[in-house]
């Protein structure tokens, strides 16, 4: 029998550069209560950004992170499908340690940009979103927990890698899926029949097809994000959070709709 779905609209700060992630959340929780008739539960309080270092974001946004891990405990001890907007990265600090304690040996599918493998000492930025992966890993301490290996991550769609995490790619041989890749065949071999969990940065995706933070060239398109949720929903899908949709192209710009992004992911969604 197929696991009920339960959804989750992250609204509080996570080390945001700005006020769009917040909202662009919020516009995709609304979606898929459009579409399924199943309304949100709704964590944290929209606040403005404070677009400072990872220890002060980290500081600011704790009490409603570790609000986000409570929910997703609840929701894996109740043994539904996790769908989520996260607005930013930096909640995958929180979400990642409750994928590792209800699922310890789920594979983690990162699709973005960047590796978010940083620890602080090797951050070129200090952008705590740099740091969201690090943590759950075990490469630095967050306060949130971490439990998951180096050897359950496979990356998918990076191209802005700093020298520090290509050299853990190498040493650890984490499978790193390039956008020309043979997206669906790759994919299928990395996640070697495990359990999937699934973090979507929009920033993934080719520049100009939904408005989010970073832009980098090179990107996947909607097709290939359809290719590889088909392949995903193949195995056991534990869930899915998504990261980094903007809801406008800039500030005061006019709201974007995220119903191109979902139709996308629905192989996972339905």
């Amino acid at each position: 029998m197929a696991k009920r779905a339960e959804y989750t609209v992250f609204q509080g700060r996570a080390g945001d550069h700005n006020d769009l992630a917040i909202p662009g959340a919020k516009a995709i929780g609304e979606e898929l209560e459009s579409r399924t008739g199943i309304s949100p539960t709704v964590i944290g309080t929209p606040a403005p950004a404070l677009n400072t270092g990872w220890h002060e974001e980290l500081d600011a946004a704790l009490p409603s992170l570790k609000e986000i891990q409570s929910r997703f405990d609840d929701v894996f001890a109740r043994g539904a499908v996790s769908i989520a907007a996260t607005s930013r990265c930096a909640v995958s600090l929180a979400t990642l340690p409750a994928i590792a304690k209800h699922f310890p040996s789920a594979c983690i599918v990162w699709f973005d940009a960047h590796g978010d493998l940083n620890p602080p000492e090797a951050s070129p930025t200090g952008y705590l979103g740099g740091l969201a992966l690090a943590g759950p890993v075990g490469l630095w301490d967050s306060g949130l927990g971490a439990g998951l290996g180096l050897d359950q991550v496979v990356l998918v769609g990076q191209r802005d890698l700093d020298p520090f995490e290509l050299d853990l790619i190498a040493t650890h041989n984490i499978p790193l899926i390039k956008p020309d890749a043979d997206l669906a065949t790759e994919l299928r071999n990395a996640i070697s029949g495990r359990s999937v969990y699934v973090h979507l940065d929009c920033d993934v995706l080719e520049p100009g097809i939904v408005p989010t933070d970073y832009q980098h060239e090179g990107g996947l398109s909607l097709d290939d994000l359809r290719v590889c949720c088909e392949l995903i929903a193949e195995h056991d899908f534990i869930g899915i959070e998504i990261a980094e949709f903007q809801s406008a192209w800039g500030a005061n710009g006019s709201p974007v709709s995220p119903n191109a992004l979902l139709d996308a992911l629905k192989p996972v969604l339905q």
